[in-house]
């Protein structure tokens, strides 16, 4: 498989290589050492979620308070996706910058996010079907709800109509607002990349600390 960082630093694009014959194809959508080299972070599955959309729905953008933090793995299989991944860490060099993937089982392709990263999608087909894997199990409370439509933002959706939400979606504050009301995760808290573990330091027996 094919890991690359997107534009936004510390969010991923795996791209699988699918191996093909006379029954169809097989290909590995994601696999722990791999992802563990190209981005440092192990990802260790506690939930698996599904969502089934009709075309036009827009859901997101959904992230997590840190703690605890969710990381998620997300494919698309079935249907097809304009998937959008936002960088909401407060203080974050790129805050506020996105970057977008077509998702479909076709290509097999799939986003990593760690903490500190907002998602969102558009359906594109009826019966889109989205796979979440998420390192953490659902918390109520913890959520995080963006206006998928903020101005300020601009996301590329390219709608020709107003997309369906919930009702939560569409009351959803700005990034700016949230960023105003202390909702969001901060840099320091979501690093790109993990941070390096702390060398324990012995000091000899009768030497001054």
């Amino acid at each position: 498989m094919l890991i690359t960082e997107m534009t936004v630093p510390g969010a991923y694009r795996v791209e699988p290589e699918p191996l093909t014959d006379a029954r169809g194809c097989f290909y590995e959508s994601v696999r722990a050492g791999a992802l563990l080299a190209a981005t440092g972070w192990d990802l260790e599955i506690r939930q698996v979620n599904y969502s089934v959309s009709r075309r036009g729905v827009l859901r997101g953008i959904h992230g997590t308070t840190v703690p605890p933090g969710q990381a998620k793995f997300i494919t698309c299989v079935r249907g097809r996706a304009l998937d959008i991944v936002v960088d909401i860490r407060a203080g974050s060099p790129t805050f506020g910058h996105y970057d977008l993937t077509y998702q479909s089982p076709e290509t097999g392709t799939a986003v990593y996010l760690p903490d500190g990263f907002g998602h969102a999608f558009l359906a594109l087909t009826d019966d889109t079907c989205m796979c979440y894997l998420c390192s953490t199990e659902y918390v109520p409370g913890t959520m995080i709800e963006i206006d998928a439509l903020d101005p300020d933002l601009a996301l590329p959706w390219n709608l020709t109509g107003p997309p369906v939400r919930s009702a939560k979606d569409a009351a959803a504050p700005t990034l700016a607002q949230a960023a105003a009301a202390g909702l969001l995760p901060t840099y320091e808290q979501c690093p790109s990349r993990p941070l390096p573990p702390r060398r324990a330091i012995t000091i000899p027996e009768g030497s001054p600390e």
